[in-house]
């Protein structure tokens, strides 16, 4: 009976930490609180016999040093003491588990599960990530530069898992797609409100608190994204990628894994947790230690399904809509389960040979007689919707102020522009959105098989530009760039830039713009 008393707590620890996917929520607490209540029952016994009675006992598990001169053993001793301390911590223990099991279950700031004097590992269910979020409005013109969004601070340490790369942005190519598994939740800004409900070992969290950042700072923002803002940042920002790679415990020798993911910018993890609440909260957010990209990723199935019907409801315009079309039916074939057939093996070989960067080297010599299927041609003839715009634009728009030197009065002249750079073959799309804002020209690179579609007058910024964003207003830290770049406007269009001292206010403002934007953590 003494020893149960030890062991049941014990064991109600082990098996709700270990056995947590096995026996479920439900059965964890019922395992730990019916292994606490028992082990509070048997104290109480203890208490009556040792505390009360006065019968101290000893519990003898073995000889440690037994010499002529010393006899060293290993016991358990219950005296008065032992027993009246530990009959108040377990009845308290029970309680607070009693106690937190119903409260917490409507609390959006439970947190069931392993606790560390270190820190709290972040849970893999539970309720959205909410921002409290403040009142914010945009005066544009009026010269308002004291920017009204907020910003939070979050310090957190991961642990990497692994690496896959298959996006390309024009005209550098860069890595798009990463696995990383494991966060140590260490410190949260009070502003913030996260759900940690549920433990389980060493797998991916899944709602939006997910997982959280290593040293950065990231911007709230004032309203519910449109859905085609969603599809606008994932056709500048997202990627579908098929990952095959050999795997001696599946059946066929091969494991097949769909990915969908979106990189960017550590500062803008409230952007991409405000795109996966919209989404219904499918997916992980993952972060780097020592890298300053976040990765919003969804790769099962279940998830998939639901990402997929909002792309046929709010379709992709770029030819990433290609990638995603093939993409969709390998969802398909996971759907049907013919991934698990070697027949369905190899119609999943031949669509990822035509998606992104087709296959590998390994790939093609493992599958020699691969035959791709012939890539759809996506041919944009008008922009869908004005948020599309704004998604796209927050994706891969650039406000650019430009500084050279000049033979005016004060020998350097100042100009604005708005670009977006893409891959060639989204010259129909360039050529829709030049139709679609009736401004702007294309110019193509002539060492790399990429295009620009920029404006340059300041008129057209003007009355253009800076009035369709202000009523389709833009996300992330290319909200700030913006704002800066609006108000560089203003001093031209007041003729400012004509001065030395226009100028140099000018310079102050490019300085701290797109790469040179920094924000305290």
């Amino acid at each position: 009976m003494y020893l149960s008393i030890i062991i049941l707590p014990l064991l109600g620890s082990i098996v709700s930490s270990f056995l947590g996917r096995k026996v479920g929520v439900t059965g964890a607490k019922f395992i730990t609180c019916t292994c606490l209540l028992l082990s509070s029952f048997l104290m109480t016994i203890a208490f009556y016999e040792v505390g009360i009675c006065g019968s101290p006992v000893t519990i003898n598990l073995g000889s440690w040093l037994d010499s002529e001169l010393m006899s060293i053993s290993w016991d358990f001793y219950f005296d008065q003491l032992t027993v009246s301390l530990g009959i108040a911590v377990l009845y308290c223990s029970s309680l607070i588990h009693i106690y937190t099991i119903d409260y917490l279950a409507s609390d959006p700031a439970m947190c069931f599960g392993k606790t560390l004097i270190v820190g709290n590992k972040l849970s893999n269910s539970g309720d959205t990530l909410k921002l409290m979020i403040p009142s914010y409005s945009r005066k544009v013109i009026s010269g308002q530069n004291n920017y009204l969004g907020m910003v939070t601070s979050h310090k957190i340490n991961e642990s990497e898992m692994g690496y896959r790369g298959s996006k390309s942005v024009l005209p550098i190519r860069t890595v798009k797609e990463q696995r990383v598994d494991g966060s140590w939740f260490l410190n949260i800004n009070k502003n913030l409100r996260c759900t940690l409900m549920g433990f389980e070992r060493n797998y991916q969290v899944k709602i939006p608190s997910k997982q959280l950042i290593k040293n950065f700072s990231t911007i709230k923002y004032s309203s519910k994204l449109n859905p085609w803002f969603i599809t606008g940042f994932t056709d500048a920002e997202g990627s579908f990628s098929v990952i095959i790679d050999k795997n001696n415990q599946r059946k066929l020798g091969w494991r097949v894994q769909t990915k969908f993911q979106i990189g960017v910018d550590k500062r803008d993890l409230s952007l991409l947790l405000q795109l996966q609440q919209i989404l219904g909260g499918i997916g992980s957010i993952y972060s780097y230690s020592n890298r300053n990209i976040v990765n919003y990723s969804i790769d099962s199935i279940k998830d998939l399904n639901i990402l997929i019907s909002h792309f046929d409801k709010y379709p992709l315009l770029t030819q990433k809509a290609a990638d995603y079309k093939l993409f969709k039916e390998v969802i398909t074939l996971f759907n049907d389960k013919k991934h698990l057939s070697i027949e369905g093996l190899y119609q999943i070989i031949n669509l990822k040979a035509s998606m992104n960067l087709g296959l590998s080297d390994f790939l093609k010599s493992e599958f020699k007689n691969y035959i791709p299927i012939k890539k759809p041609v996506i041919n944009t003839e008008n922009i869908a919707d004005p948020n599309w715009l704004s998604g796209f634009v927050t994706g891969e728009g650039n406000f650019d102020v430009n500084i050279t030197k000049s033979t005016n009065k004060i020998g350097y002249r100042a100009q604005l522009r708005f670009r977006i750079s893409q891959h060639i073959r989204d010259i129909k799309l360039m050529e829709s959105l030049a139709k679609y804002l009736e401004s702007g020209k294309i110019y193509k690179y002539p060492n790399a098989e990429a295009l620009s579609f920029y404006i340059v007058d300041l008129n057209d910024l003007t009355n253009i530009i800076i009035p369709f964003f202000e009523k389709n207003p833009l996300g992330g830290t290319k909200l700030f760039d913006y704002l800066d770049w609006c108000e560089i406007a203003k001093l031209m269009n007041d003729g400012k830039h004509l001065t030395v001292e226009g100028l140099d206010r000018i310079r102050t403002i490019k300085f701290k713009m797109n790469t040179g934007r920094k924000f305290d953590n």
